[in-house]
């Protein structure tokens, strides 16, 4: 079912989970990055169950390295716990990007692989991320589909391996394109987003539908070229969040309060 600005339907989501997660290795030689737990959840649930709790009924996996463990811990469908309603289940299904090229395709040509799954507008979460205090709100979601914005970024401030950042922010809440000797503040990616299909057309994009050669492409410039005719939103979350990038990252985490789940 495609999400209507006028229902109150949450639009489906996809979950990047397809990197080798070089950097975490030898963590990530016999497990994949989005399944090394995080304070007792593997990092990948945390945005499952938050999805879940949202009332997202549909979420979409891509997977390449390691993908067949993705695919076995999490199966079709998601109950978060101690949910009694069903309406808070998730149905899950699966982009195998290593099963059908044998690699994975990046960001921008691993969504255009997902696209037919998704519909016109859909959540992106990266599945290497920590963030347990966001909320996927179906009223953020409304009000994007009732702009014509092409994405909605959440951006984060710059942790100290990205101390320069990724995009500007505007006062009226516009993504911005900043030139690298720009001197205004730029604020970090947090690689949770809203999309609207059409980000992966012409001329944003000149990915074919569907990706059905697995062209691998990074999802970056197609935002820079939408920022640069005003079509990217985006707004500050000061929740926690992290880039669980590295064992020592992972680490730190562990060794912090658990979150509740």
């Amino acid at each position: 079912m495609h999400y209507s600005a006028a229902m109150h339907i949450q639009p489906p989501a996809l979950l990047l989970a397809a990197g080798r997660g070089e950097r975490m290795r030898p963590l990530t030689d016999h497990t994949p990055k989005p399944l090394l737990a995080v304070q007792g959840l593997p990092l990948l649930q945390w945005h499952l169950q938050a999805l879940a709790q949202a009332g997202v009924a549909r979420a979409v996996i891509n997977t390449a390295w390691l993908g067949e463990q993705i695919s076995d811990r999490f199966s079709s469908f998601f109950v978060p716990k101690g949910a009694l309603d069903k309406r808070k289940q998730l149905s899950i299904s699966y982009s195998h990007e290593g099963l059908d090229f044998g690699c994975a395709l990046e960001t921008a040509g691993g969504i255009a692989r997902a696209l037919p799954r998704l519909g016109p507008i859909f959540w992106l979460a990266a599945g290497d991320v920590f963030a347990p205090d966001f909320r996927f709100a179906a009223a953020a979601a409304k009000r994007f589909a009732a702009g014509d914005a092409l994405a909605h970024l959440w951006l984060v401030k710059n942790p100290e391996h990205n101390p320069r950042g990724d995009f500007g922010l505007s006062a009226d809440g516009l993504a911005l394109n900043l030139p690298a000797d720009h001197p205004g503040p730029r604020h970090t990616y947090s690689t949770i987003a809203l999309l609207r299909a059409e980000l992966f057309a012409a001329p944003w994009c000149d990915i074919p539908a569907g990706n059905p050669a697995g062209l691998a492409a990074p999802l970056a410039p197609l935002l820079r070229r939408a920022m640069d005719a005003g079509r990217v939103t985006a707004e500050l979350y000061t929740g926690r969040w992290t880039d669980v990038g590295t064992p020592e990252r992972l680490a730190t985490l562990n060794a912090e309060t658990p979150t509740p789940g």
